[in-house]
């Protein structure tokens, strides 16, 4: 796991390019805290902060092939390397390293993009051929690993995270109302948005080529629900999930360093750590966050497992004074606009991670998506059969809907009934199992002046997928989930972004092609889908305490606004003072300034949930706009010690030694 940065300025000599790239390097130390390095070319430099996973000693990087021609920065992981290490050999590729690094040179240069398919991980990386001066990008199937890149000074710029781009002298971060409006609408980015004017996100499963000034990218991998095997029992389904599932840990359990487990409560991530126990030879280390909020708390169901299974289990304790004061840091490291702010847990859980020595956890992430566990599939489902079912079904079927909720009783009920009376029919072409979620957004989309619809991008980009409308509506509300909430929030601003922010690598064993493949040709096959996730539940219940298998969905939470008007940090003067509010030229300032006092002054019972997900929009756009835009309070940039450098303007194989 690393970050990594580069820069194509034809018009830059080679010094000043060097000096570039240390700062850009620096701005994402955190990312790579065990050494940097990098490589400089006529126009051209790219480098690596490198946490080192594989191979520690041998995989320093930049990594160039025998010849010179060809260098890797590579951020990442590829589970299946030691097998791909073994066809490249067998087809003449030597190797000097035990590092996937290197397999991944050699897989680009003996089977050019054709590579990626072949590649079982989260990865994103960039490579260079100094003969041609052609730059490629690429980015797993998953969207596990970031890659940004924008156009500047006549050349590209790319970086694991967009901080990097505060290194260079001229570029300035402007954020973008249209791409505003988009997420504060889904939640989310789109897969190719990044909510700065300018900065792309290179979405999942595609790859990008710089040549000659010309950029173009390419799908390698999309998502596709006709791949799996064919399954004929319920039997045959839950052993091929515990197969798949096992092999996939198996995998993600390859390095060289101790890996360890994020222990939510629920039955995901207890699968997870039942099967990595298998595979270890000392007491599993295994980690969560409790609450001093009972409403958010799972320690209970976390210590069970953690006592079930043995583990050597650490618990990270998180107030509202936790909460408040880390807001601005997480996100700075999350970068984007976020409406919950169930991620300044993680980036306290990370920090806590490192501190007791692990480098990589595995978690429960996917499993959702995968295996239908969000009462959005259930709703979906129930919605798109409203009009045909008897009443008695229908209410049947919506007593099953929200078991974490306790207060869900025959009022709610009664509410829902006529809500999807009224949603039973599609009313946005091609999102109809999220048309209810989106109502909130409309509602965020209130804080942006002249915001337009905030649904015309996710629209139009539906619109433009092959294959899509021909999916039934419970794959269609997959696919909205693994192209935009799982990426654009899960994997990034509540998973990645945070245990990167502290030097911590996680893998999502859940996010295998194989169990993917798996999981949506079993799925609804043996059940109708109300009891979310029981194929997954039923292949693991013996492995398990019964509570935690019976245990329904209990989605993760923190205090959100709560935590804020109970502590009333100095920086919500951003959302309160009319001085403040008026530096954000795109934001409906009145509005925001009625609601971020509401929030802040009534009690949470008096707060609706669009209230409370809006508020936390304000809050991080105006500490983004704080951070990139003024760039006021940025932390100190830090490189790691070099350890390899580069210099190609001198001689195509001139490695200069800096006392690694």
């Amino acid at each position: 796991m690393c970050g990594i940065a580069g820069i194509l300025n034809p018009a830059s000599p080679s010094d000043a390019l060097g000096g570039n790239i240390r700062a850009m390097l620096a701005q994402i130390g955190h990312r790579g805290p065990d050494g940097a390095g990098y490589v400089v070319d006529d126009g051209f430099a790219m480098g690596t902060v490198r946490l080192a996973i594989l191979d520690p000693k041998a995989g320093a990087q930049p990594f160039g092939d025998p010849s010179g021609r060809y260098w890797l920065c590579y951020n990442g992981e590829i589970y299946n390397y030691l097998e791909l290490h073994r066809e490249l050999e067998a087809l003449g590729c030597r190797f000097s390293t035990n590092c996937d690094t290197e397999v991944v040179l050699n897989a680009w240069i003996t089977w050019g993009p054709d590579c990626l398919r072949r590649f079982n991980g989260g990865f994103a990386f960039a490579l260079y051929d100094s003969q041609t001066g052609d730059v490629f990008l690429a980015r797993d199937r998953f969207g596990k690993r970031p890659m940004f890149y924008a156009r500047h000074g006549g050349g590209l710029l790319f970086a694991s995270e967009m901080k990097a781009f505060l290194a260079l002298p001229g570029f300035a971060f402007e954020q973008d109302p249209e791409q505003l409006t988009s997420i504060l609408g889904q939640w989310t980015p789109l897969p190719h948005q990044s909510g700065f004017r300018g900065i792309e996100s290179l979405p999942m499963g595609q790859w990008l080529s710089f040549r000659s000034g010309a950029l173009k990218t390419e799908t390698y991998a999309s998502l596709r629900f006709d791949e799996g095997p064919e399954v004929l029992t319920e039997d045959d389904a839950l052993t091929l999930i515990r197969e798949r599932l096992t092999r996939s840990v198996e995998l993600r359990l390859r390095s060289d360093v101790e890996v360890g487990v994020y222990l939510s409560g629920g039955v995901d991530s207890a699968i997870v750590a039942a099967l990595a126990k298998d595979f270890s030879t000392k007491p599993l280390s295994t980690f969560s966050v409790e609450f001093e909020d009972a409403e958010f708390d799972e320690s209970s169901d976390q210590q069970l497992v953690s006592s079930h299974l043995g583990t050597r289990h650490c618990a990270q304790r998180i107030t509202h004074a936790d909460i408040a004061d880390t807001t601005p840091a997480a996100v700075y490291h999350a970068e984007v606009p976020a409406f919950r702010s169930a991620f300044v847990p993680m980036y306290i859980l990370s920090r806590r991670t490192k501190d007791e020595g692990i480098k990589v956890i595995l978690s429960g992430e996917g499993a959702d998506e995968a295996f239908l566990g969000y009462d959005l599939f259930k709703e979906t489902l129930l919605r798109a059969e409203w009009d045909r079912l008897p009443d008695d079904v229908r209410r049947s079927r919506l007593e099953q809907l929200y078991p974490h909720l306790s207060h869900y009783g025959p009022k709610d009920i009664a509410a829902v009934t006529g809500l999807y009376h009224q949603f039973s029919q599609e009313k946005m072409p091609g999102l109809f199992s999220h048309e209810l979620r989106f109502q909130n957004g409309q509602f965020s989309a209130r804080l942006l002046k002249d915001a337009g619809s905030p649904f015309a991008a996710i629209t139009d980009f539906v619109a433009a997928q092959d294959d899509y409308a021909g999916l039934s509506p419970v794959e269609k509300a997959q696919w909205l989930e693994y192209k935009t909430l799982l990426p654009g929030y899960l994997l990034s601003t509540q998973g990645e972004r945070m245990s990167l922010a502290h030097g911590v690598e996680n893998r999502c064993p859940f996010l295998d092609p194989d169990v993917f493949a798996l999981a949506t040709s079993v799925n609804l096959k043996f059940d109708d889908g109300f009891t979310e996730k029981r194929l997954l539940r039923e292949a693991f219940r013996s492995r398990l305490p019964e509570r935690i298998v019976d245990k329904r969905k209990f989605p993760y939470r923190a205090p959100d606004a709560a935590a804020f008007a109970a502590q009333r940090p100095g920086y919500l003067d951003l959302v309160l003072s009319e001085t403040e509010l008026a530096k954000l030229p795109y934001l409906n300032a009145k509005f925001a300034q009625r609601l971020a006092t509401k929030v802040l002054t009534k009690p949470a019972g008096e707060v609706s949930t669009k209230e409370n997900q809006t508020f936390l929009y304000l809050l991080s756009m105006s500490l983004l706009e704080r951070a990139f835009v003024r760039r006021e309070g940025l932390p100190q940039a830090n490189l790691p010690p070099l350890q390899k450098v580069i210099d190609l303007t001198e001689t195509k194989k001139s490695i200069l030694p800096t006392g690694t």
